[in-house]
Parts: structure tokens; sequence; C-alpha cells
């Protein structure tokens, strides 16, 4: 058989990651079982790159050290060099991460790591140049030493090896000592720790880099709701929640031209971003400022939601309903569109650019004024000067004056300026168009995507329920490609379905497939969530212990089965599970979803009262279980139109909204299609008054039948936690 390394293989892939470095000269291999048998019979060590296609660092490295002939010789021939696609296999990356972190005290992407045939790292690190620099080895001298090193002293490299997967797998694999999880809330607690680790100056948590850390607001909004937002605490919790929202949506995080929110922030004064753009951030921001705008009523964070969830239909939407994964950092920049891609060129300015671009697109948004008006009202908006706050003179835009302060400074109403603002922008929105574009990444993943489609549901509640038709177009995507009745895949590329389902794929589209339900009706997206909740059972959980595996059984390539508990770069699959099971438990109790979700919260919960900053979402699922569900049942045919704009612009964070049919023969037909013997309690014996829509709002307790929007939001105001 020839020998698998002789050439680049991911041209056999489908990964977009993996394919960027098909062209390679360096012999990639996937991870497979021919690229680790060519390991063991050439008795070489592994050099194992991981990153994802919108890394800008792995671009570089990529440039500098692997389409390198020089360097390509040397890892050729004295390794066996593995690519990983991290969004295709978090497991991967979560062990030798973890290794990283341990040795180094950091990491990121792209990882680089040196194994043995057997896979066991003795080496890690993450992005090197070619050559030294910056106190930072360079990655040709150190391929040549650890090939020296592995020749001349392997049985020293093999010991480390051997206590570095132990101490991984230590960390991975061992369970935390179980808590007693009774009735009290580890909300507030967590919450007076978030208040305190926030950034009084600039808004969210640390200095540099700025992650958007979603969760953690979430719980502050919680808590704010919980205390009513009385009391110094109370008014704490709001204003570094409020702070962290209003920071992101003005910063350069934010995309103020053509909406959605770029990947975090390079210093901490939100200004400038690395320019990727992640689905996942987009479902958890949009989200979040869905529950922002509920709770302060502010419809700047109504619009940024619309802004983001435009950008997401636009320009991540898969024709077919899913949503894709990422958009890259970089482009060729306007001037040079041939040239290098470079970061950020698609979405900085100069003043002479937007000058140019007013000018020339002046007829697709007309305006009164004048051009060079228009220009100098939105540069002055925007912070754009001739010194920027970007490479070369270039700026990230970031609201830098308010509508008066503009009003004041051009003497115009508040209502001239926002016109102007609003015909200036359409016309750079027009201009940037004809920029070169960023790549797209056109991986569509199962879980990626529930994250989405539940953002889209809460949106159709709280603004306008055509979200609520793009969420369920999402879900009926997913679960046409990725789910065999029983299982699912991890993703699809343009037709290609690969991968296993991991816990966070079953978790999260589980919570975007209830979701759906509760936005819809739909009891079928109901019923898509019962199945996934059962094979996450089935695939991910160990009931004797309480656990959450990261992966199934069945993955036996990495040799480390690990949990992912805390909060990443997406929410904690433990949170999410066990908070959508407290929810699913109410209509299928016997299914023993609720038992589920309370054994991960005893097994796990220690850790969302001793490091809340780590485990914002698991916080929220205790407090979920601790406070219990706001149960809010519909008979009707379809949720009036009211009674959801009363129900869905409330702030009400441990909602369950369900709508059954309102009489017993329409709902003996639904638990004949989910597969329920008896009506659940949250249906049972909760028919239409007389024939007329009617609502049953309970926590613990039950109000009677009520049959107008007032009743319900009284009720909903006494049961609210």
């Amino acid at each position: 058989m020839s020998d698998p390394t002789a050439r680049n293989r991911l041209d056999e892939t489908a990964s977009p990651y993996l394919r960027q470095h098909a062209d390679n000269p360096v012999h990639w291999q996937p991870w497979d079982e021919k690229a680790f048998e060519a390991a063991r019979e050439r008795d070489v060590p592994i050099f194992l790159s991981i990153g994802y296609s919108a890394c800008h660092w792995c671009h570089v490295m990529e440039e500098e050290s692997f389409s390198d002939p020089e360097v390509a010789e040397v890892l050729n021939e004295h390794f066996v060099p593995i690519k990983v696609d991290r969004e295709e296999r978090p497991d991967v990356d979560s062990l030798y991460m973890t290794v990283c972190q341990a040795v180094r005290g950091g990491g990121g992407w792209p990882l680089s790591a040196f194994l043995t045939p057997e896979k066991e790292p003795f080496y890690v690190g993450t992005y090197f140049p070619k050559e030294a620099e910056r106190n930072q080895p360079g990655f040709l001298p150190l391929t040549k030493r650890v090939a020296k090193e592995w020749d001349q002293n392997r049985d020293e490299l093999e010991e480390r090896a051997d206590q570095w997967m132990s101490t991984a797998r230590g960390e991975l694999e061992s369970l935390p000592d179980p808590i007693e999880v009774g009735d009290e809330s580890p909300l507030l607690a967590a919450a007076d720790e978030l208040a305190r680790a926030a950034d009084g100056d600039h808004g969210g948590f640390g200095r540099a880099p700025k992650f958007p850390q979603a969760g953690r607001v979430s719980a502050l909004l919680r808590a704010h709701h919980r205390e009513r937002g009385d009391g110094e605490m109370g008014t704490r919790y709001g204003d570094a929640a409020r702070h962290a929202l209003d920071a992101m949506a003005d910063g350069g995080l934010f995309d103020h031209l053509g909406g959605g929110f770029h990947r975090y922030c390079t210093d901490a004064d939100w200004t400038v971003p690395h320019f990727e753009k992640m689905l996942y951030d987009q479902a958890a921001l949009a989200e979040l400022y869905v529950d922002g705008y509920r709770l302060f009523g502010d419809q700047r964070y109504a619009d940024v939601v619309d802004e983001t969830l435009a950008f997401v239909d636009r320009e991540l939407g898969h024709p077919d309903g899913g949503f894709y994964a990422t958009l890259d950092a970089r482009s060729a920049p306007p001037s040079n569109p041939d040239g290098d891609h470079e970061e950020g060129a698609f979405y900085v300015w100069t003043p002479d650019e937007v000058a140019d671009a007013i000018g020339e697109y002046a007829g697709e948004a007309p305006s009164d004024e004048s051009d060079d008006f228009l220009a100098d009202v939105f540069c002055a908006r925007y912070g754009v000067d001739a010194a920027g706050n970007f490479e070369d003179g270039q700026t990230v835009l970031t609201v830098s004056a308010t509508l008066s302060e503009l009003a004041d400074d051009f003497e115009r109403s508040e209502g001239e300026i926002a016109s102007a603002l609003d015909a200036a922008a359409e016309r750079l929105r027009v201009a940037r168009e004809d920029r070169p574009r960023p790549a797209r990444d056109e991986k569509v993943l199962a879980g990626w995507n529930g994250l989405m489609a539940r953002a889209y549901a809460e949106a159709g509640l709280a603004l306008d329920d055509s979200y609520a038709e793009r969420a369920a177009d999402a879900i009926e995507y997913v679960r046409g490609t990725l789910w065999d009745g029983e299982r699912l895949s991890r993703r699809v590329i343009d037709g290609d379905v690969a991968g296993v389902g991991y816990a966070e794929d079953y978790a999260y589209l589980a919570a975007g497939a209830l979701a759906t339900y509760e936005a819809t009706g739909d009891h079928d997206h109901l019923g898509f969530a019962l199945d996934l909740a059962d094979a996450l059972l089935a695939e991910c959980y160990d009931a004797e212990t309480g656990a959450l595996y990261e992966t199934p059984e069945s993955v036996e390539d990495v040799g480390v089965r690990s949990q992912d508990v805390a909060d990443g770069p997406t929410p904690s699959p433990v949170g999410v599970a066990a908070e959508t099971l407290l929810a699913l438990d109410a209509f299928d109790p016997d299914a023993g979803y609720g038992d589920a979700a309370g054994a991960m919260l005893e097994r796990y919960g220690g850790r969302a009262e001793t490091t809340p900053t780590s485990h914002a979402t698991l916080a929220l699922a205790a407090d979920t279980r601790a406070e219990g569900l706001l149960e809010v049942t519909v008979a009707a045919d379809a949720l009036p139109r009211e009674w959801r704009e009363t129900i869905g612009a409330s702030y009400l964070p441990h909602r369950l909204l369900t709508v059954r049919p309102p009489a017993e023969s329409g709902l003996a037909a639904w638990l004949e299609d989910l597969g329920l013997g008896d009506a659940p309690p949250v249906w049972a014996e909760r028919s239409a008054a007389d024939g007329e829509p009617a609502a049953y709002v309970c926590r613990r307790a039950c109000s009677p039948p009520v049959t107008t929007t007032a009743e319900i939001a009284e009720w909903l105001a006494e049961f609210r936690a």
C-alpha cells in the first residue's frame, strides 16, 4: 500500500479550513487512522495544527511557514503533519488545548502540538513565526530541534508525553464532587462576583483582549430582575449589564454598517476588533439584546437585534434554511482587489473613502443635504478622522458622538441629523458591497444552528413573528439534513454530511427546537426537541454519575472522553442541556429529563458557586431548577397576537410558553404524534373557555383560566421570580 503521507491529502476533505491548506507543500493529513498508522510505521512524531477558517493567526502561520518549501521539507521528512478543523472536531481541540493551557498558561489558535505516534503531546504552543522574533521561537528552527530531540532523547520526550497526557486526562475526565442541590439559587451570589469582576471603565469583563461574555451579562440581567432593580446590588447588577450592552453596541465589536458582531476586541475599550464574524456570537448576542430590550425597554437594543438578524439572514443564511458558520476576518483591500488579504479591509474607512462613497452613490439614498455635510456628519458620528484608530490611518467605526452632540455641533435638529446619518450609511453600505468580500465558511453545524434558531425564536416572540418563521426554517433544514431519526451528524458542507453529534449539538439544537415550538406553536418542533433529548441522554450522559460527556462513547480516536462544563466561545453544553431538560420534563415527566438535569446540576453545580465567571450558564440553569418554571399554557388554535406581544415582550427568564389545541380531541392527536400516552400536567385539564382562547399561568400554583391580555399580564406579574 502506498504511503498516504507522500502527498497532501486535504483535497479529500470538505472542510473549508482544511481545503485552505490543500495546496500547501506540507503533506498535510486529516485526523484519521491512515495518518496514525503512517506515523507508527515510519516511527516519527506527529505535528498537529488545529485552527478554523476565520482565524487570523492561522492564516499568518500558513503564509509564513506552511507555504514555505523549506519548512515543508522538514515537516514532511521528520513528521506526519495533521490538520484539524476545531469546529468539526471540538473534542480533539479540547484535549490538546487543555495540555497547552496547563503547560503554557494559556492557549489559542492556531494550536501547534508535537505528538508521539500514539498521539500523546510532548511539545505544545500556538502561533510561531517562521524565524524567532520578540521572544518567540521560530517555527523552522523549532521543527529541526524537535526532530533532533526525538532521535536523541526519545525516552525523555515519551515520559513527558505520558505525564502531560495523564494531567489532561485527569482534568478532562475526573468528576467534581457532587453537591446537594436544594431550594437555594446560586444566582445572586454569582451576580455579586460578576458585578465585582465587571470593567467599570469600559463595560464588559477583562482588559484586553475583550470578549462579549454573553452568559455573564445574562446572569446580571436576571439578578437585576430578581432584585427588581431596587437596592444597591440590584442597581449594580443592572448598571453592569447595561454598561456592557451599550459598550458592545457602540464600539467596534458591532458592525455599524452591516450589522452583526465581530469575534472580540483587541483592546479594553471595545475599539478595534478581530474582524471574523462567528455564527455562535450572533446567536448569543442577538438573544442577549432581546432580553436587554425586554427588561429595559431600550429601542436601541431592539435595533441591534434587527440589524444582527438581518446580517445573519443575508450573509450567513443557507438558501435551504440553515446558517453557515463564519465570515473570515480578512479580504483584499479595496485599493488593490488582487492583492494580499488584510484583516479588516472590508470594514475600515478613511475620511476620503467616506467622501468618495457618499458622492459616488448619491442616487442610492437621496438627501436634501449636501454630500459634504453627509460625509462630515457621518465621520463625526463614527470617529472617522485622518489619524484613524486602526492601521495606516484607517478607522474602525465606533459611535463617537451622540445625536444631541451632533445637533449642537452642526446646528441642526436631532431628526435632521438622524436622517442625514441614514442617508450617508445607506450610500456607504452600497459602496462597501463593491469591495472584495471576506471568505465564508459554508459549514452548517448542528449545534450552532440550534443556538441561532433559539435567538430568532426569541426575537419572533419579542419583536416580529417573521423571525419565528426563520427559526423554523433552520430547525427543519438541520432536521432534514443531519438527523437520521435516531442520531445527529455534526455538520454538512455542500451536501457532504459528516461527523458524529456532540453533546453541544444535541443540547443546543434541542434548545433551539423547543424555543421554535414556543414561538410558532408547531408541536412538530417540540417532538424534535424530545427526540434530541432522548438521543443526548443515550449518547453522552452517564446516569450513574450524572456526568455529561462531550462525545458519544463510540468516538475512540482521541483517547480522552472530556466534559465540557465551562462557558467558552459557546455556552456550557451542560448548562444548556440542564435548562432544556428541565423544560422538557413538563411534557414527558416519565422520560427522566428532570432527574438527569438534577443529577447534572448536583455533579457540576459546585463550579457555578465557586467560579461563576466561568460557569454563568450553569448558574442560570441551577437558578431555573431552584425557582421553578413559569408555565404559560394557551389553549387556542394559535397564540392571539395581543397575547404574544404581552408574553413575548415581557422579561420572563424561566418562561415555558406552550400552545395546545383548544379541545381535548385535538390534544389527543398531538399526544399520538408525540408518542405520549397521557396529557402531561402542563396540558392536562387546560382547555379553552367556552370555545374562546384561554391561558393558564402557573408556577407551583396556577391561575384560573384567563381570557384577556390584562389578566395574563396580572398573573405574570404575580408569579414572576
